[in-house]
């Protein structure tokens, strides 16, 4: 949706919340019904998740490793959680990635630039950080401190609502698994 979309949306026919203000949406055909207000979180969920993608690459970029997208971001800082070897089912389950593909590419790009190293385990591969992976995190952690934390500070201070948010994300994304495994079967 542009800001286009959203002034043509004004003159059409459609969702418009109780108090008659203007839903914020990008599919308004999505809202009508039961439930308009899904609609609205949805659309939230996609912008704010395509600002985070935005928000990670240029943080990393930043931090020195222009290179890598988003999920190979989110791969690298899974992988060095708790510091424990990391095998490729267990990294899609935990960032819910269906396609293992997208995460077996995303661990050979980071074992190429030296940013994890792989051990077989049997017929397991386990990935660890490197030395450089672990600088290039902390450098990470630097910039989101200096650009990002800022404005948690003031704007989103409450410890308890950061954390009922992300509880309620999570069941989210269980609803949208449930829904997707029903849609797969029909």
């Amino acid at each position: 949706m542009n800001i286009h979309d959203n002034d043509r949306q004004e003159s059409l026919p459609g969702p418009r919340a109780s108090r008659g203000a203007l839903r914020i949406l990008s599919a308004a055909h999505l809202a009508e019904g039961a439930h308009p207000e899904l609609s609205e979180l949805e659309f939230g969920i996609i912008v704010a998740n395509n600002a985070f993608q935005r928000w990670i690459t240029r943080c990393m970029a930043a931090a020195g490793a222009q290179e890598l997208g988003a999920t190979d971001i989110l791969v690298l800082h899974h992988v060095h959680h708790r510091g424990r070897g990391k095998r490729l089912a267990d990294i899609c389950f935990t960032l819910n990635y269906e396609d293992t593909h997208v995460v077996n590419y995303a661990l050979k790009k980071l074992v190429g630039l030296a940013l994890i190293e792989g051990t077989r385990g049997g017929k397991e591969v386990f990935y660890v950080t490197s030395t450089q992976g672990g600088e290039l995190l902390a450098r990470f952690r630097e910039v989101r401190k200096e650009c990002l934390l800022q404005s948690v500070d003031s704007e989103l201070d409450d410890a308890q609502e950061l954390t009922r948010i992300a509880s309620r994300l999570r069941f989210l994304s269980g609803i949208y698994d449930q829904a997707a495994r029903a849609a797969s079967s029909l």
